[in-house]
C-alpha cells in the first residue's frame, strides 16, 4: 500500500488533539443541486393585442374563470362603429334578397315562360294544321316567328335573373363575411382567458392604457403546480425524465418533498447559460402558491452498502490523512454534499484525522 509522508501539506493545532474518524458503510446518492420556483401548471402571462385604454375588467386577483371568459374589456369606438357599419350592409344585403326588383325580374321571367308556352302550342298547331293541307303559309310563318320570338323573350328573363342572383349572393356573402371580420376585430379588444384556471395576478385597473408590449395578469391552474429549475449547462447531459428530484421549501421548514422530472426544455438560456427542467410533485405539499423558492437536489444514482467518509476529510480531490499522520491517495466514487464514497485506499478498521486546508 502506497503511503506518502507530507509534512508542509498538512498542519495540526497544538492545542487539542485532531478529531478522527474511520469509514463507515452507509447509503449514498449522488445528485445535482438546482435551484428553481413554483409554478402553477400551465402559468402564463396574459397579453393585449390591441392597444388601447381599459374599459372594463371582469376579474380580481385569486378569481376562477374558464377558459374562454372574458379578463378585460379595451376601449375602441372605431372597432364598435365597424360592427354597426358591417351589421347595416348585412341587413341591406337580406332586404335586398327579398327586394321589389328581385321579385320583378321573377315575375318577368315566369310570364315569358307562360308566353313561350303558348307560342310553342299555337305553332305546333299550325304546323299539324299545314300539314293537313289547311291554312297559309304566311299563317305558319307568324306562329313560328312568334315562337321564336317567346323563346328569346324567356332567355333573356331568365339571364337577367340569374344575373341579379348572383350578384345579390355574392353582395350577402361579402356583408357576411365583412360582419364576421368586423366582430372578429372587435373581439381583439376583450382579452380572454386561454385556459382553465386561477387569475394569480391583474396589473391593470379600468382607465389605464394597455399594449401587447406589457403582460397584463398571470393565469395558470389552481390546484395543479410544477417546479421550474434552472440546471446548469455542465449537468444538463446527466438529466433524464422521470429522475427522483427531493425538494425544500422555504415555506415548510425541515419537510422534504418528492417529484419526477416530467420536462426538459430543449434549448439554453443564452444570458444565464442554463437551461429550464420541470419538475411533478408525488404528493404537493396541502398549499402552495406561484414563485415560491425551491431547493433540489436531482437524485442520478444510488448506492446501498457504500464505503465512505465525510468529504472535510478529503483534500485535492483523491488524497486522506491517517491516524499516523501519513498521506494516502485513495480512489474515490459518488459523492454528494455531506459524504464521497471510497472504491479502494481504505477499510473500515482504518482512522482518519481531519486535514488543515
Amino acid at each position: 500500500m502506497f503511503v506518502l509522508f507530507v509534512g508542509t501539506i498538512v498542519l495540526f493545532s497544538c492545542k487539542k488533539a485532531p478529531e478522527k474518524i474511520h469509514p463507515t458503510r452507509e447509503t449514498i446518492t449522488e445528485s445535482v443541486y438546482a435551484s428553481g420556483t413554483v409554478r402553477s401548471k400551465n402559468q402564463y402571462q396574459v397579453y393585449a393585442t390591441a392597444t388601447g385604454i381599459v374599459d372594463r375588467v371582469f376579474v380580481k386577483e385569486g378569481d376562477l374563470v374558464q377558459k374562454g371568459d372574458p379578463i378585460l374589456a379595451i376601449r375602441n369606438e372605431s372597432a364598435r362603429l365597424n360592427v354597426e357599419n358591417a351589421q347595416l350592409l348585412r341587413d341591406y344585403s337580406d332586404w335586398n334578397a327579398q327586394g321589389a326588383k328581385l321579385e320583378d325580374l321573377k315575375s318577368a321571367h315566369a310570364l315569358a315562360r307562360l308566353r313561350l308556352q303558348e307560342d310553342s302550342i299555337l305553332y305546333v298547331r299550325q304546323a299539324g294544321l299545314w300539314n293537313q293541307g289547311i291554312g297559309s303559309a304566311l299563317e305558319l310563318e307568324q306562329r313560328a316567328l312568334a315562337f321564336k320570338s317567346a323563346q328569346s323573350t324567356e332567355q333573356s328573363a331568365r339571364l337577367r335573373l340569374q344575373d341579379l342572383q348572383k350578384q345579390l349572393d355574392f353582395s350577402a356573402a361579402q356583408a357576411k363575411k365583412q360582419l364576421a371580420i368586423s366582430r372578429q376585430f372587435a373581439q381583439d379588444f376583450i382579452v380572454r382567458s386561454e385556459i382553465k384556471g386561477k387569475i394569480y395576478s391583474l396589473n391593470k385597473l379600468e382607465g389605464e392604457l394597455v399594449g401587447p408590449q406589457l403582460p397584463l395578469a398571470v393565469v395558470g391552474d389552481a390546484t395543479q403546480f410544477v417546479v421550474s429549475m434552472q440546471i446548469d449547462e455542465v449537468d444538463i447531459m446527466r438529466m433524464q425524465l422521470g429522475l427522483r428530484v427531493l425538494l425544500s421549501l422555504d415555506s415548510y421548514k425541515g419537510q422534504v418533498f418528492k417529484a419526477k422530472i416530467s420536462k426538459i426544455d430543449p434549448i439554453m438560456n443564452e444570458r444565464t447559460r442554463t437551461f429550464t427542467v420541470e419538475a411533478d410533485f408525488d404528493a404537493p405539499p396541502p398549499l402552495l402558491f406561484p414563485n415560491l423558492n425551491v431547493e433540489a437536489n436531482i437524485v442520478l444514482n444510488t448506492r446501498e452498502n457504500a464505503l465512505t467518509i465525510p468529504r472535510d476529510y478529503l483534500f485535492q480531490d483523491s488524497l486522506v490523512l491517517l491516524e499516523d499522520k501519513s498521506v494516502r491517495s485513495i480512489r474515490v466514487g459518488m459523492k454528494d454534499y455531506r459524504k464521497v464514497e471510497v472504491l479502494n485506499g481504505l477499510n473500515e478498521q482504518e482512522n482518519l484525522l481531519m486535514p488543515v486546508k
